[in-house]
This record gives C-alpha cells, structure tokens and sequence, in this order.
C-alpha cells in the first residue's frame, strides 16, 4: 500500500521506497510480492479505477477518495481480479490497512467497495 500511495504522490515506489520507507530488501520474498503487486497495480491502474469507480455509492468519485484508501483499494481490486488469492483474505487486509492508516470509516466503507467487487466476479 506504501509503494502505491508514494508512486500516487509523485515518487517512484522503487527500491529506494522498499529499502527506506518500508526497510526491506530488495533481495526478500516479499519484496518480489510487493514488486510484482505494484507492478501490477501500474499496468492495470486505468482498469482498476474503473472498476472501483462502478462499485462506489452514489455521491461517491475517484476524486473523493482520500489518497490512502484509493491506494489500499488499488491494490486490493488488482488482487481480487488478477490473482488466485481468496477474496476473504483481500478483503480482510484492506479492512485492515484502512483501520491502520486511515480514518475510523475508511474500513467498512473499503468492505463495502470490495465486497460488492467480489460478490460481482463470482457471479
């Protein structure tokens, strides 16, 4: 989520983020997961915004999304369509990173989103 949300303010998201922000190296499993995630998120941004867009409340835009919880969504909507891992899992971090980093209503409102996401790709 750090990665997405410093490439959204303006930086780079590469090792130099890895190494100082988030003090892992490069040479870690993780890091090729959060690498490829990121990736991930890059090549498929202008998709992933549209499908989060599809699925916010009315009233709601890409706009007011707070920087932090469009990050979290990001990576979460690339996660539920572009890899196997279980919906369960993706839904309950970002419930998670969003009760961590944003504000008290961030987390049901990011459930909301992803649930209606998931239900949606099942059916």
């Amino acid at each position: 989520m750090k990665l997405v949300y410093e490439w959204e303010m303006g930086g780079e998201g590469g090792n130099d983020t890895l190494i100082g922000l988030l003090e892992i190296d490069p040479a870690e499993n993780e890091a090729e997961f959060m690498t490829a995630l990121f990736e991930g998120v890059k090549a498929n941004y202008t998709k992933l915004d549209e499908k989060i867009s599809e699925f916010l409340s009315e009233g709601w835009s890409l706009e007011r999304l707070s920087k932090v919880d469009h990050a979290i969504l990001l990576i979460a909507v690339y996660e539920l369509l572009y890899t196997d891992m279980g919906a369960g899992i993706v839904i309950n971090e970002a419930v998670e990173l969003a009760n961590t980093y944003s504000t008290d209503k961030a987390g049901a409102f990011i459930n909301g989103v992803l649930g209606s996401i998931a239900r949606r790709a099942d059916a």
